[in-house]
């Protein structure tokens, strides 16, 4: 057995001598720092890669990608990406419904400095959403690059009474926007989705419901909107949510009149680009969205979106439904209606939209 007094001039380590452990400990250590700068590059290939992507969807911002320098050289080729984040949104669609809120979102989501949130979250009308928070909320949000702005869009914000109350409260400075159309038309178009969806139904098993149709499917729309004593069906829900100023009052009652933008629906599907850059004026952000971005369906009747890479996309088959044929003489009796309400519409927004009086 080897000596362990003080004059020996090694050592036994479980079992390992000096010489052994020292290169032991050599080999773990090389090791840990290799897995560690594979992982480290693997993440950052990854994340690259990632970024990569968004800059072809030409979604990334130019200030987003500055250049390197060494020892006085450019080197344009090599990138930083800052890391992306979900935010909650700084802008929000808020209505109306049948409107063009969909579409408008399409458009607005093919500016760079806009990401917008998959599908309606319904955080801020729905009790059981807005009881699981604002982390909730902010994670149904996109990633996105420092500068960007996110929208969401539910269009029964509008006409949900404490939705105001409650967006104010996450943020007081939030951007709303607001797309309107003509009010008789908008109800006409609220009607031939009801419709369509009364009729696309799945109803019961039973012989008794499955061979009755659905009144929704069976009345007409002038059957509807006008009672048997032939005033207006002011109950209708359609016609209803077309009186917008009755609404529009609780939001500039919470909001400054400056934070909401009015949106005419029926001009962004006549003259898109005219709408997506007084938007794009209001959020305070350079004009990237030109008439390139857009073209017109002969098929479908209006305006579908192509992208700076050159894809094509139109809404979907839902959208753009054929409106019925309804009696003219319904309709100028609802216009006639609707003069007085659409007045005090155009008081509060301060702006004649003109929409037709008879």
């Amino acid at each position: 057995m080897p000596s362990t007094g003080p004059d020996t001039d090694f050592i036994i380590f479980v079992g390992i001598s000096k010489p052994k452990f020292a290169a032991l400990f050599l080999f773990v250590m090389l090791i840990s720092l290799f897995l560690t700068f594979h992982i480290l590059l693997y993440d950052s290939a990854v994340y690259s890669i990632q970024a990569v992507s968004v800059i072809s969807a030409n979604k990334a911002l130019p200030s987003e990608v500055p250049r390197l320098k060494h020892q006085g050289k450019d080197f344009p080729y090599h990138f930083h990406f800052p890391k992306t984040s979900r935010k909650l949104p700084q802008c929000l669609i808020i209505g109306v419904r049948k409107c063009g809120t969909r579409a408008l979102l399409e458009m607005l989501n093919l500016h760079p400095h806009i990401q917008k949130a998959a599908g309606e979250v319904h955080f801020f009308d729905r009790d059981e959403n807005y009881l699981k928070g604002l982390e909730w909320y902010r994670r149904k949000m996109p990633h996105s690059f420092r500068g960007q702005i996110t929208i969401e869009k539910s269009p029964s914000y509008f006409v949900t009474p404490e939705v105001a109350e409650r967006v104010r409260a996450m943020n007081s400075s939030i951007k709303l926007l607001l797309i309107v159309r003509e009010p008789v038309t908008r109800a006409i178009s609220d009607y031939t989705q009801l419709r369509s969806h009364a009729a696309t139904a799945i109803l019961p098993s039973n012989s008794n419901s499955a061979t009755q149709a659905s009144p929704a499917t069976t009345k007409t729309f002038e059957e509807l909107s006008i009672l048997a004593n032939g005033t207006v069906n002011t109950s209708y829900r359609p016609l209803a949510l077309s009186i917008y100023h009755q609404y529009t009052l609780r939001w500039l009652e919470i909001f400054k009149r400056e934070q909401l933008l009015i949106v005419n629906g029926d001009q962004l599907i006549e003259d898109p680009l005219t709408q997506i850059r007084r938007i794009e004026d209001f959020l305070g952000i350079e004009r990237r969205i030109s008439q390139h971005n857009f073209y017109f369906n002969k098929t479908k009747g209006f305006y579908c979106l192509r992208t700076d890479m050159g894809d094509n996309k139109c809404l979907r088959e839902t959208k753009g439904r054929r409106h019925p044929t309804v009696d003219p003489k319904v309709i100028s009796k609802l216009r006639k209606f609707f003069v007085e309400h659409n007045q005090r519409f155009y008081e509060l927004i301060g702006e004649d939209l003109g929409w037709p009086e008879e």
